[in-house]
């Protein structure tokens, strides 16, 4: 009889312990001492967390920032985190409550610092204006979708931006991390050479194709555009959840033909049949821009080949 209860309790205390293992992979796989929103973000907080800490970032390959909703674990990850890097509340709108909860120094808004501010294009000063920019902000307030508000938050897609934004994280984790400042410091030097250098790369693959007009789908390129002279005529919608109107495929196929445009780009996780509708008995080509780096794997070096990779996918359709 001993031996009966001997052996239920052995089975009792083995579920036990495989229970605590359990809850422990799981709030292992939730522990992530760096969170990013986006993928590009994630990319420069890599660069300087490098042999510090791990980075994970929150969005899934293919959602969209303007509208994702967040999951428990994702919740969960926020909690935990040293530091979560986010844009605001402006591009990122699912996280502003979230973040509220948790302390003041594991929270870095980056369109907020004093730092970046002065970088910030206000909506429509990147010279993407369609003659009909204004009814699509009104319709777009009137069907209460989500509203980049005044300024351009496609931060992640300048060049002195993201040097500003590595800054911010260096300076934060050199907070939560003080042992570790060597080595942040070492990861911020690096990332700025870099930088400096891809920066060059990149404005060399640019030039020839400067005067080349082109549209993209989604307005999301100002500050990319600005930083490297590009000559854009004009972007299909400012919020990619929202399908453009008859009258503003009609004045883009207009401005296609009498501009002379060289190109119309779609996007990996938006390919609408309108941008093929367009282009349709047109010279145009159709190319790809990706303004989240998906599938570009999170390492020191990601920031470089993110934004190469997109200047890459401007010269292969504008050349």
């Amino acid at each position: 009889m001993l031996h009966n209860s001997q052996k239920y309790a052995h089975k009792f205390f083995h579920k036990i312990a495989l229970a605590t293992v359990l809850v422990a992979g799981s709030n292992c796989a939730a522990q992530a001492d760096v969170i990013t929103s986006i993928r590009p973000l994630g990319f420069i907080a890599a660069a300087i967390t490098d042999g510090v800490t791990k980075t994970q970032v929150l969005l899934p390959d293919g959602a969209s920032p303007h509208d994702y909703a967040l999951r428990p674990l994702d919740v969960q990850k926020i909690n935990q985190a040293d530091l979560v890097v986010w844009v605001g509340p402006d591009m990122e709108t699912f996280l502003a409550k979230p973040i509220a909860k948790i302390e003041r120094n594991k929270q870095l808004a980056l369109a907020e610092l004093s730092t970046i501010k002065p970088f910030l294009l206000k909506n429509n000063d990147d010279g993407n204006n369609l003659e009909d920019e204004s009814y699509q902000h009104k319709y777009e307030e009137n069907q209460g979708h989500h509203h980049h508000g005044e300024y351009n938050m496609h931060i992640w897609l300048s060049p002195e931006i993201a040097k500003e934004a590595a800054k911010a994280i260096y300076a934060r984790l050199v907070e939560q991390y003080p042992q570790q400042k060597q080595q942040l410091e070492v990861n911020l030097r690096k990332f700025n050479g870099q930088l400096a250098q891809t920066d060059k790369n990149i404005a060399n693959v640019l030039k020839p194709i400067r005067k080349q007009g082109y549209f993209v789908f989604h307005d999301a390129y100002g500050y990319f555009e600005k930083h490297y002279q590009l000559a854009p005529l004009g972007g299909f919608t400012v919020n990619p959840e929202i399908q453009p109107g008859a009258q503003r495929l009609h004045n883009i196929r207009t401005q296609l033909v009498e501009q002379k445009a060289r190109c119309i780009f779609a996007e990996p996780q938006f390919r609408p049949a309108v941008i093929h509708a367009v282009a349709k008995g047109t010279d145009v080509r159709i190319g790809i821009l990706d303004p989240l780096g998906s599938g570009i794997v999170l390492d020191r070096d990601s920031y470089m080949e993110f934004i190469t990779q997109l200047s890459k996918q401007y010269a292969s359709c504008l050349n």
